[in-house]
Order: structure tokens, then C-alpha cells, then sequence
């Protein structure tokens, strides 16, 4: 078959890897020199502690195992299977994860709860002051800014692929075919749009009731913190936002213990990943509304700094670099993703929301199981 994959963030470049794994001739297009959306502004995240029970967990477990056996093959993707802890302050927080720990599929994501002296056995960088932590053994992380970029690299050596960077699509000319800005026509058995955040253009033409909205979120990296942080970390306003979590405790939590200000405002979690430099990556917020504002808050920053450096129990290292990122999101948020037939021969993959960097994987093997790839 010939695949054309329109899109170069990690949902694209993972249905360009399994287009050549099937042994497929795949072009790839990227409207900028290399992708530079949610895809890279993200935590890297292979998130799977906090998924919705059935179809969501599933998709997360099935992509922690594709992320391992293609980190394998591609060690500059960075994977690294380093677990997570929510560290939880308070009585009511402690319950929920203890509700969390009664689920059915409690086991399958790894889950354990420990008490404050485990955790730091854990990650002896959390020095600072929490009641215990839930642990889930099964999350991992990737390191975002240059995963695209190692795996592009990995296909590159296939003969089958091709990567055309700096061309937009602009029309669909026909079954299977389509139109790039450069006036080039490539004619393939089947066309994958995969255009992250971007849904206005030829997405809009093509569907234009698509039921996917767009979220930004803003984040913060740091200089290397100078020891290891040998988990991903999350705080108990995590279990606000992740369906795994939805329980009678969360209720008792959302009714007793209101967020902070500045967390309720701007609907904020704290989530903190190390870099392969040593620098920490942290967020985030959640925007909702159009238009977007086009500069970042600075109250997000000083909360998430203040929650970090209490459960470190010392002072953040330099902040290098805030950033705002915008990702696609089904309006219906039980849905993993949008896919959808726009034409004959075309397919539009959107709207995984935060699962993206988690998801990708199985995404793309979902998608290439029901083309028949």
C-alpha cells in the first residue's frame, strides 16, 4: 500500500512508523520544518494511573508496551519506565487514593499505597512534607522535545519513507489523493490527517461539526535539579481531573477541600517530570475558553513553584524556560480519540486531548488494524 500521513507530531509519526513496520510505503507531511505543538509541549508522560477503567486503560497499557518495544529499537526516544507517585497531604486526599487502590483494575496499573517514609525510599528527593503516595508502577516517560525527532530519524532509514517538511495540504483532489501549497499531488490507497490542534483550513472543510475542541495549558522548565527524581510526581488536585479517580471519596475531597485560589482558577494540577539533563519539567493549567489569551499568567507559576519546592523541601532550581501549549481534545471527554472517514481514501485522527504523548502508539495501531494496513 501507499500511506500519506499529513501531520508530524507524535500521533502522525506514530502512524508513519506502523504504516513502514507493516511494510507500507509512507510519505509524511509536516507543515513546518518539524512539528513544534502539543507533541513536543508536553511532559512526556506515558500516563496510565490515571485512565478511565475499560477502552481509555486499555489503549494506555497497550501504547506502555509499544513506547517500551519501539524505546528499545530507538533509545533517543529517552524512554524509561519510571513510575509515578501522587503524593497526598491530607485526610480526605488519602482517602481517594485508598479508593483508588480498591479498583478492579487496580493491579493492572501497578497501584500500591505507600506511607511517607516508602515514598522517600522511592525518591529520596522528596524530603518535603505529604502523608504517604499512590504509586503506580506502570507509567513511564519519553522525553518530548525529541522523540518525533529520534523516531523520524529510525524511519529515514527505510527506503519506504519519506519526509516532506514546510508543505500545508491544502485540498483533497480525489480518493486517496491530495493537494500540498507546493502545487505537488500524492496519490496514495489511504490519506491520515492527523493535524493535532490545528483544525481550522482543511479540517474545517472537511468536517466541519467536528466534535473536538481545543485546551491550552501553560508549563515551566527548570535548570537540572541536581539529583535524581527517579519518578514522574503528581499532587492530590491530579485526582481532580483524572477519571481513574472519580469515587465517593472524591466527592467527600471536592465538597470539604476547596483548591487553592490560583489552582481553582485556573483549573491547575500539579504534574513534574524529570528531563534527561537533570531539569524539571511542571504544570499545568487548563484553559477552556476562545479566544485564548496570547501571553502566560504568572500566579500558575507561583503555585506550582510553591507545591514543588514543599515536597521537595528546597528551593526550585532556576526556572529556564515557561511555555503555553494548545491541544486537541474530544468534546466528549470519555472518547479516547476522534476518528473519522472525511472522504473516500481519507481518515481524520484528532482529539486525544492530554493522552496524546501517552496514547500515540496504540492510536496508530488501531488505526492501521481498521484500514486493514
Amino acid at each position: 500500500m501507499r500511506v500519506t500521513v499529513v501531520g508530524g507530531g507524535v500521533v502522525g509519526t506514530m502512524h508513519a512508523w506502523q504504516a513502514v513496520e507493516r511494510g507500507h510505503e509512507v510519505v509524511q507531511i509536516e507543515r513546518e520544518a518539524e512539528a513544534r505543538g502539543a507533541s513536543l509541549r508536553n511532559f512526556g508522560q506515558v500516563w496510565v494511573s490515571g485512565r478511565a477503567g475499560g477502552e481509555e486503560l486499555e489503549t494506555a497499557l497497550r501504547a506502555r508496551e509499544l513506547w517500551e518495544e519501539i524505546g528499545a529499537r530507538v533509545p533517543a526516544l529517552g524512554f524509561r519506565a519510571n513510575g509515578s507517585l501522587t503524593l497526598v497531604r491530607t485526610g480526605r486526599e488519602l482517602a481517594v487514593a485508598e479508593a483508588a487502590l480498591a479498583r478492579a483494575d487496580a493491579a493492572a496499573r501497578g497501584y500500591k499505597l505507600l506511607s511517607a517514609t516508602e515514598a522517600r525510599a522511592v525518591n529520596p528527593a522528596l524530603r518535603g512534607t505529604y502523608e504517604g503516595a499512590l504509586y503506580c508502577e506502570r507509567d513511564a516517560a519519553v522525553e518530548p522535545r525529541t522523540a518525533q525527532l529520534a523516531l523520524r530519524e529510525a524511519l529515514k532509514r527505510s527506503p519506504n519513507y519519506t519526509f516532506l517538511p514546510g508543505r500545508e495540504v491544502r485540498e483533497v483532489t480525489g480518493p486517496g489523493t491530495v493537494r500540498d501549497d507546493h502545487g505537488d499531488v500524492h496519490r496514495a490507497d489511504a490519506v491520515v490527517l492527523c493535524t493535532g490542534a490545528w483544525l481550522g483550513g482543511l479540517v474545517k472543510e472537511l468536517a466541519p461539526d467536528l466534535p473536538v475542541r481545543r485546551v491550552r495549558l501553560q508549563m515551566m522548565q527548570t535548570a537540572p535539579l541536581g539529583e535524581p527524581l527517579p519518578t514522574s510526581v503528581a499532587d492530590g488536585d491530579s485526582f481532580r481531573y483524572y477519571p481513574a479517580y472519580r469515587s465517593e471519596a472524591l466527592d467527600g475531597l471536592e465538597a470539604e477541600e476547596t483548591q487553592t485560589p490560583t489552582a481553582a482558577a485556573h483549573r491547575m494540577q500539579l504534574l513534574m517530570v524529570q528531563r534527561a539533563d537533570g531539569g524539571l519539567t511542571i504544570g499545568d493549567t487548563h484553559e477552556y475558553e476562545h479566544p485564548f489569551a496570547f501571553d502566560t499568567l504568572e500566579d500558575p507559576y507561583d503555585h506550582l513553584t510553591e507545591v514543588v519546592e514543599g515536597f521537595l523541601g528546597r528551593p526550585l532550581p532556576k526556572t529556564r524556560r515557561r511555555w503555553a501549549g494548545v491541544y486537541a481534545q474530544c468534546t466528549d471527554t470519555t472518547r479516547v480519540v476522534h476518528r473519522q472517514q472525511v472522504r473516500d481514501g481519507v481518515w481524520l485522527v484528532t482529539g486525544p486531548g492530554g493522552r496524546g504523548m501517552t496514547c500515540a502508539p496504540a492510536i496508530a495501531e488501531t488505526t492501521a488494524n481498521e484500514l486493514s494496513w
